[in-house]
């Protein structure tokens, strides 16, 4: 994530390239091209000793000859020459560079190099970068281009789809920001590309087309902090096995991606037809205020394939009030009924588009319009196309009402289509596209209203943590790795997770004297190490009734295993009651390893094997209320859990609190890396695991690093003492204390908020306090200071860090509710945030306030702080440096703010 040397890559004065060449069809002579053409207003320097000049531009023979150190450089060479021209460039200070072609036994050699000198790579096999804005084109593209300046940014892994997109943009004269080919990224990867385009002013919107991902940690941090101000639209190749083996990656579940994309709040597109779909959305589109989707056609088959795309999508027809649709038959023929879709016939010309259109600007029915037209005699494709921009651009409403129009046919209608383009509104050829497009945006928008739901505090997730890492460390000692229900269940009772009650037998005449005890019907199951499939010698009977049943049973079980199996050992025989599965739903819960994402938490129907992508809804830990709510729901979406309307309907909610608790599991114990629930018995509210598999392993390093997610840091609890004599918890920030943030606002002078954010705020809206609950704890940190009363808890303080993509510098402020001044809390919170980010790593920290903030001036001093009055703009600027302190001093901030808390369960 880190931005050095983006600017000298993104944004450089000057250009040097290696290998420039006056032959044509060579990396050098079309980098040289296309750098001229696109008109870069800074010194470009081909470096090359065969040319005394290259496209007219004067050469130089070697690097150390060039007049200047150029901000970036190409190298354009033979691949064998890499190595010796980067060092080359990393001596001469060069601060980034392009590398088009390397073999892959090369990467290491390059990375090491530029990390020696502090150089950023892009690539190797890069296509390069275009930056209409700045009129630079560093591509050897092979197609003459000239890219349009737009809002849109591209970022792709793959050359063959950059050039693709580049060649269908300029054909369409879609307009870019940046459009940037990654390559390889053995340095300069996607996540350092997003943290640079969510903070460039140019650019509204990303497109990313992915192969791999590096480091998904990185990327869903990055992702989520781009996605949270302008949108992001994925494709992603390699959704299969086969697909992922020909790319050469790790192979992983396409579903996770899924998950992944969802929860960085970013939207997948499928294909190549919807990417092109997606570059025209992103480029005109209007933002989305709704989901209600009004269709105006003049015909009854697109409009049925309009809706038939939207319903399929799961899609929001807008319903018509009287009023609008008695104002639309006051100005449309009376064959024509006033409905959606609205169809003004075969026969509707300009002016029926136009007064049709018109009285639907004065409704606020709906949210977006999608405008269709067949090609037609009475209503010609280019006029009627201009009658509606007409409106659009006259009528009060046309620029608030998201637009999409689709003009259907080839020749007929691309003037039409241009002119649309002309006009900043979307089209699209197909009716279907259109559909697409509009549901692109409406996902997205569901996307990120569910990031912002503030989740419910669970009933209870009370859990022995102790507890269950004694029995985990019994059983790994002992070399015991794989467990079956019975060894199971103590470990996932301390979590408050119910399974059924299990026996064990050595032969069948206990196995009788067990079933006699507990009451029939009983299931009998086989224990055997060797046998990894039961159903091989029917090693699981159910519903056995009496002691006779069960006696044969087992006696026919161990015959079976000594006639296929002679080798195999028998553990002796698992008892169980027979659960009672009258209206009840089976479900099957798995945890298993992701190689790209790590831990994953996968949930669907008990008897499916799960092989399509739908079958399965899968949720990247940690889960707190929310995300499993969204998690099970999109389960039931999809069809991955088929609402069945049993005797007793599926409990979502308890069934969230299933999943909350198995990802608390998860999270607390990382020596689990597989955990299969096979069936889980869901009957309402009670959720009993029937059959349960556990493996084990050690855990080798940082636990947290498994996680594609960083969780809630418990280890950062404390408990503070203030003046008065009370204690209270500072902890970091959850997304659950939305409500208790608001209720702590609510009791802050409008004077104090004034110093907090220099401006007079009336309310915090939802969105302001979920910005500040919900939280990457890998990129920012809030503590908030807790008064405990009982069982109810007040937010009494506040302070939050967030530091720059390189960890380097960091903003900080700290917040006391009014109320509870000279009390020491000021200063217990900023003590806790220099300590955070001295262990952090992190150099200077930094704040602004008013002059008249008396109270924050001298705290801060105190705390060594320098202090800055800039009188003319009305501010003071507050800088600490974090260089090493003696001991004594770092001693007596941990006294004061880190005194160890009791632990509580709390999920990120």
């Amino acid at each position: 994530m880190s931005q050095r040397g983006l600017d000298a890559l993104l944004r450089p004065k000057s250009i040097a390239v290696l290998g420039a060449s006056d032959t044509p069809g060579r990396a050098g002579y079309l980098m040289m091209r296309n750098l001229l053409a696109g008109g870069f207003g800074g010194p470009v320097l081909p470096v090359t000793p065969r040319y005394s000049a290259v496209c007219g531009v004067l050469s130089y023979p070697d690097v150390a000859s060039l007049p200047l150190i150029p901000d970036l450089a190409v190298i354009c060479t033979h691949a064998r020459r890499n190595p010796g021209l980067l060092d080359e460039l990393g001596r001469h200070g060069c601060k980034t560079v392009i590398i088009l072609s390397s073999p892959t036994g090369q990467f290491a050699e390059l990375k090491a190099c530029a990390q020696r000198y502090g150089v950023r790579l892009l690539g190797p096999n890069s296509l390069g970068l275009v930056s209409p804005w700045q009129g630079l084109n560093v591509s050897f593209s092979p197609v003459p281009i000239h890219i349009h300046k737009g809002k849109l940014a591209f970022i792709s892994q793959s050359a063959a789809v950059a050039n693709t997109i580049m060649d269908w943009a300029q054909q369409r004269e879609i307009g870019f920001s940046y459009f940037i080919a990654l390559g390889d990224s053995i340095d300069i990867d996607v996540d350092d590309v997003l943290d640079f385009l969510a903070r460039d002013g140019k650019t509204s919107a990303i497109l990313l087309h992915l192969e791999h991902l590096s480091d998904a940690r990185r990327f869903l941090s990055a992702a989520r902090g781009a996605a949270r101000n302008k949108p992001i639209l994925v494709i992603k190749s390699g959704r299969t096995p086969q697909a992922q083996r020909l790319l050469n990656y790790p192979q992983g579940r396409d579903a996770a991606y899924d998950a992944a994309i969802q929860r960085a709040g970013m939207l997948r597109v499928r294909d190549t037809h919807e990417l092109f779909s997606a570059v025209e959305t992103l480029s005109h589109m209007r933002p989305l205020r709704g989901e209600r989707l009004m269709i105006v056609s003049n015909g009854i088959a697109p409009a049925a394939l309009a809706l038939d795309e939207l319903l399929s999508r799961h899609g929001k027809l807008a319903t018509l009030s009287p009023a609008t649709r008695q104002a639309l038959q006051s100005v449309l023929p009376p064959e024509v009924a006033a409905a959606n879709p609205l169809d003004l016939r075969d026969d509707a010309d300009p002016a029926r588009y136009r007064a049709a259109l018109s009285s639907l600007l004065d409704s606020r029915d709906y949210d977006a319009v999608l405008i269709l037209h067949a090609p037609s005699a009475v209503s010609p494709s280019s006029e009627t196309a201009q009658r509606v921009i007409e409106l659009f651009k006259q009528h009060p409403r046309g620029k608030q009402v998201t637009v999409l129009t689709n003009w259907s046919g080839e020749f007929s209608s691309r003037d039409a289509r241009r002119y649309f383009t002309e006009a900043g509104l979307p089209t699209y050829r197909t009716p279907e596209g259109s559909v697409t497009a509009f549901m692109h945006m409406a996902e997205y928008r569901r996307n990120q209203k569910q990031l912002m739901e503030t989740p419910a505090l669970p009933v209870s997730l009370a859990a022995d943590t102790a507890r269950a890492h004694e029995l985990i460390r019994q059983a790994l000692d002992e070399g015991v790795f794989h467990l079956a229900t019975h060894e199971i269940r103590p470990i996932v009772e301390t979590y408050g997770i119910a399974t059924l009650p299990t026996w064990i037998a050595g032969n069948s005449a206990e196995a009788v004297a067990i079933a006699d005890k507990i009451g029939y019907p009983v299931a009998l199951k086989l224990r055997s190490p060797d046998i990894a499939h039961k159903s091989d010698v029917q090693g699981v009977m159910l519903s056995l009734r009496n002691a006779r049943e069960v006696e044969q049973a087992a006696n026919a079980m161990t015959e079976r295993v000594a006639q296929a199996y002679p080798q195999a050992r028998i553990d002796g025989m698992l008892v169980q009651s027979m659960a009672n599965r009258a209206g009840t739903q089976e479900l099957r819960i798995l945890v298993e390893q992701d190689p790209v994402f790590g831990p994953l938490i996968l949930m669907g129907e008990s008897e499916s094997e799960w092989r399509q992508a739908d079958q399965m809804a899968v949720g990247l830990p940690p889960l707190n209320m929310a995300l499993a709510h969204n998690m099970v729901l999109q389960g039931l979406k999809k069809g991955a859990i088929r609402d069945r309307r049993p005797l007793y309907p599926l409990d979502v909610a308890a069934l969230s609190q299933l999943l909350v608790k198995i990802s608390t599991l998860l999270l607390d114990c990382p020596e689990i890396v597989h955990l299969d629930i096979h069936p889980l018995l869901a009957c309402g509210g009670d959720m009993t695991l029937l059959d349960v598999s556990l493996t084990l392993a050690e855990c080798r390093g940082d636990p947290e690093a498994r996680l594609a997610i960083r969780p809630y840091p418990q280890k950062l609890e404390s408990t503070i003492l203030l003046k008065n004599g009370e204690r209270c918890l500072l902890r970091p920030i959850l997304p659950e204390d939305e409500p208790l943030l608001k209720q702590f606002i609510g009791q802050v002078t409008p004077e104090d908020l004034y110093y907090r954010y220099f401006s007079e705020i009336a309310e915090f809206t939802h969105e302001d306090l979920a910005y500040m609950t919900q939280i990457d704890y890998d990129r920012e940190m809030a503590f908030v200071a807790v008064r405990r009363h009982g069982l109810e808890s007040t937010i009494i303080g506040v302070t939050r860090v967030i530091a720059d993509a390189d960890n380097i510098n960091a903003e900080f402020a700290v917040l006391v509710r009014s109320d509870l001044k000279k009390l020491g809390l000021g200063r217990l919170l900023l003590e806790k945030m220099i300590a955070y980010a001295r262990e952090h790593g992190l150099e200077h920290l930094t704040a602004v306030t008013m002059p008249g903030n008396q109270g924050m001036l001298t705290l801060a001093k105190k705390l060594g702080f320098t202090v800055e009055l800039q009188m003319e703009d009305g501010i003071a600027a507050l800088s600490l440096r974090l260089k090493a302190e003696s001991s004594a001093a770092v001693g007596k901030i941990t006294s004061r703010a880190n005194q160890p808390a009791a632990k509580h369960g709390h999920n990120g």
